[in-house]
């Protein structure tokens, strides 16, 4: 899902803050010098050097049941015997996922379990071979032995040669002089040996293995970066199934938006218009009564009604400009939005740059996103001024409300934000609050352009 910027916050970066909203402290060291003793430096290399036995065992044991199932593929019990294995393989993805969440901070959802559609054993074995999440799994322990071999060496000899060479000087003295000779063959049978125990070598060497630290988180965190792909490509639920799960959440968030915008429609209609409606019918048979005996009476009865039914023809028209607007219609955003602008509480700016209209669907959630803003401004912010931003960016809507109020919007206070957020939510959009105590409050929406 895309990020949200407006005009005043696509370059903008938050800074860091402390317990209480404070600034935090700044670091003293630059990262380059804070990586080499960073924990999830370390974290990452415990991962590498982990990864070398448990990808053996992986390994072998998916060669091993591939094999066997294979070669027992004659008779019957190869397809068990390969359910077993992918079955097996995706209990060592859990333990791998749990791997990867305590020391790469990497959360991967579990995918689904497997589940046959009779509940025995043959439809357990169908669903397994039919289950691209298990072939996925075999698939990650036959490919990340190899990786796991070369991150294990290289790591580890990056690690051991670079804090050995910086704290040489340290130790060097522990080794005998004849036990510390490098003999270095450069010419023919002639041997140089090579003694480091000068304030110069002892210098140089430590020069070589603090470049050597400074280098190794860096490479281990490459390395790692690839077990990353791997786990959360390999190991976590698939693409199309994540997604039939997000749809079918927005699914519901839509069907449930719905009945609540059809029972506040009712909810209107059933206090609001026609109640008044009623009462006029009510109105109307009473001066009818006393036209002949009380002319005055019932001419003030009837002057009364035709007040009750300007009344109620305008909670009729603001309960269809609710339902959808004709102006939204008839003349797009721009018009639609000035005409929300007119009737808020506070001086409102609207700018609306858009060369053409998005689609109708999207035009009129964003339509209904700015009023319910709007509205906030108008009962909870006590603002003196807002302005309304829309804008194109590529294949996305986008939509901005700032007001100079007292800030302090929060989207998990229960508040009318959040429902405004599940109704964005459903259509792929985004809603991104700013809104610091004391003002002012930034209030962006991202909706794609085309539902």
């Amino acid at each position: 899902m895309a990020t949200a910027y407006g005009p005043d916050t696509r370059d903008h970066q938050r800074q860091d803050s402390g317990p209480g909203g404070r600034p935090s402290t700044r670091h003293v060291l630059p990262a380059a010098l804070r990586a080499p003793v960073s924990g999830r430096t370390w974290r990452e290399f415990g991962y590498l050097l982990l990864s070398l036995p448990i990808s053996t065992v992986l390994f072998a044991f998916a060669v091993t049941m591939t094999s066997l199932s294979a070669g027992l593929l004659v008779t019957f019990l190869g397809i068990p015997v390969m359910a077993a294995g992918l079955a097996m393989c995706r209990g060592f993805g859990m333990l791998e996922r749990a791997r990867a969440r305590a020391l790469l901070r990497l959360d991967v959802a579990a995918p689904a379990p497997v589940r046959g559609r009779t509940g025995g054993l043959l439809s357990w074995v169908g669903a397994v071979l039919k289950s691209g999440v298990s072939w996925r799994h075999l698939l990650y322990a036959l490919l990340h032995f190899p990786w796991a071999v070369f991150a294990f060496c290289v790591s580890l000899t990056l690690q051991a040669w670079g804090w050995a060479a910086l704290t040489y000087p340290l130790w060097h003295w522990t080794v005998p002089s004849h036990a510390g000779v490098t003999g270095i063959q450069l010419y023919g049978d002639t041997q140089h040996e090579v003694y480091l125990d000068s304030a110069t070598d002892l210098a140089l060497t430590a020069v070589m293995g603090l470049g050597i630290v400074l280098v190794s988180p860096w490479v281990i965190r490459g390395l790692a970066t690839v077990d990353r792909l791997m786990v959360s490509g390999l190991l976590g639920p698939s693409r199309l199934a994540t997604r039939v799960t997000e749809l079918e959440s927005d699914r519901g968030v839509v069907v449930d938006t719905a009945a609540a915008d059809l029972r506040r429609i009712e909810r209107d209609l059933h206090d609001g218009a026609q109640a008044r409606l009623v009462a006029l019918a009510m109105d109307l048979g009473l001066a009818k009564e006393k036209l002949t005996d009380d002319p005055e009476a019932a001419a003030k009865m009837v002057d009364e009604a035709h007040g009750e039914v300007k009344v109620a023809l305008q909670e009729l028209r603001d309960l269809a400009r609710g339902i959808h607007p004709a102006v939204l219609t008839d003349r797009g955003l721009d018009a639609a939005l000035s005409a929300i602008a007119s009737r808020c509480t506070v001086p409102v700016t609207v700018d609306v740059d858009l060369a053409s209209r998005p689609a109708q669907a999207i035009e009129g959630i964003a339509y209904f996103t700015v009023s319910e803003l709007l509205q906030n401004v108008s009962k909870h912010a006590r603002a003196t001024r807002a302005t309304v931003d829309v804008w194109r960016t590529e294949d996305r809507l986008l939509l901005q409300v700032t007001d100079d109020g007292r800030g302090g919007a929060d989207l998990t206070a229960g508040s009318g934000l959040a429902g405004l957020t599940e109704r964005l939510d459903a259509v792929d959009g985004v809603l991104v609050v700013d809104s610091p105590a004391g003002g002012p409050t930034r209030v962006t929406a991202e909706l794609p352009w085309r539902g």
